[in-house]
């Protein structure tokens, strides 16, 4: 399965913005994760930037005005248009916006896009009374009306000082809208709902002490990110984390296992599949105080109680209703870490159990590294090596597809 942007041919038209700069930054990122940029400036952009800086950053020759009145002018943008699997436009000003709208192709660019057979992602950059006018806001619903997808902008500071509606996205940004946009068209989980949990829960003691677990959430958040490059409709279920929104995630923020319980009995009643990558606790002040507790009260007596058992309660939802169709598992151990998981797959009626050794140093809470054991009910153990969470995540992911399609 591997990065979504890996082997993908796309143009990046830059328009004339003093954004151009970060249209630098997103074709570097984008050529380390793989893809295969084109860059394609128009006039108005030389006048920020130089091609030489696009092609430095990526390796390949930058396309200008220029190019379109060379001996391949004929067939330039022609050729431009149908060799790429994407068209992006970071920045996109109001002029390249309305020429797109109108059909008006008087530069390469908006010839490529016009003869362009592959989708097309634009990243507004303009002031805010130019980008709220009623004829740029026009054209940007004319062209999401012939399925152009607009990422942002965003609300900030502009060149001339004034703060609004029109800044373009960061190119961090923009490459997850590249990426939901790539797996809508392509990813083998179109039209499937998943919901993702991640993080560890947070019980109170007090006004503000807690009961919580060092998971970051990476692993959890992870998943939801491989999911949306296959296509899938996530729903992202986190304790606290400060951790970026995959876009496309429905973000849901819970802090105790009650509220994360309620938060995925809602989520999958209608899920294809649930993944419970977050760390729950299992015990929880039996009765917090609303105060906080202060040292001359002397040492407090802490009663615990045990939570909600999410998976149990899936599994009796499952029973009644069928769905989620699929549920995998999570068993962060710390000793006997096959037998605790075969136990946890077969009393919580998993389709999967993914085990990690939580004492490794280099896996585990907190790490950007994993290295986890695979369990199903029929007895198959698969042990991995080390792996970023990244691929971890597109390892489970295989899996799904896998089970998915065995169970329509």
């Amino acid at each position: 399965m591997g990065n979504i942007l890996s082997g993908k041919r796309i143009i990046l038209g830059v328009s004339g913005s003093i954004a151009c700069y970060k249209a630098a930054d997103l074709a570097s990122r984008l050529t380390q994760q793989g893809a295969f940029v084109i860059p394609v400036l128009t006039s108005a952009a030389t006048q920020f930037i130089t091609p030489l800086t696009f092609q430095s950053v990526t390796g390949q020759r930058a396309y200008t005005d220029q190019d379109l009145w060379g001996s391949e002018g004929h067939i330039q943008h022609v050729g431009l248009g149908h060799q790429v699997d994407l068209i992006v436009i970071a920045p996109a000003s109001a002029n390249t916006i309305a020429k797109l709208a109108h059909g008006i192709c008087d530069n390469l660019l908006t010839l490529a896009c016009l003869a362009a057979t592959c989708p097309i992602l634009i990243a507004p950059a303009m002031d805010s009374g130019m980008y709220t006018h009623p004829a740029t806001q026009v054209n940007v619903q004319t062209l999401k009306e012939r399925g152009v997808y607009v990422a942002g902008p965003g609300i900030g500071r502009m060149a001339s000082g004034l703060s609004g509606l029109g800044r373009m996205l960061e190119p961090a940004e923009i490459i997850g809208h590249i990426r939901l946009l790539l797996g809508r068209q392509e990813g083998k989980l179109r039209g499937k709902r998943l919901a993702v949990t991640a993080g560890g829960t947070s019980e109170p003691i007090d006004a503000v002490r807690v009961i919580t677990n060092r998971s970051s959430g990476k692993q959890g958040f992870a998943i939801a990110q491989a999911a949306i490059d296959l296509g899938a409709d996530v729903t992202l279920i986190t304790g606290p984390t400060h951790l970026p929104t995959p876009v496309g995630a429905k973000r849901i923020d819970i802090n105790t296992a009650q509220e994360m319980l309620s938060a995925v009995l809602e989520s999958v009643s209608d899920a294809d599949a649930l993944i419970m990558a977050a760390a729950v606790a299992d015990y929880r002040p039996e009765k917090p105080v609303a105060q906080k507790l202060s040292k001359e009260q002397g040492i407090p007596h802490i009663q615990l109680t045990l939570t909600p058992d999410i998976l149990s309660a899936v599994a009796q939802l499952r029973a009644h209703s069928g769905f989620p169709r699929v549920v995998i598992g999570f068993a962060a151990e710390s000793s006997d870490l096959i037998e605790h998981a075969r136990q946890k797959l077969t009393r919580k009626k998993l389709d999967l159990i993914v085990a990690n050794d939580i004492t490794a140093a280099d896996a585990g809470f907190g790490t950007d590294t994993n290295r986890v054991t695979i369990l199903d009910p029929m007895g198959n153990v698969q042990s991995y090596p080390l792996m970023t969470k990244d691929e971890v995540a597109d390892v489970i992911l295989q899996k799904l597809v896998s089970l998915l399609e065995a169970s329509s």
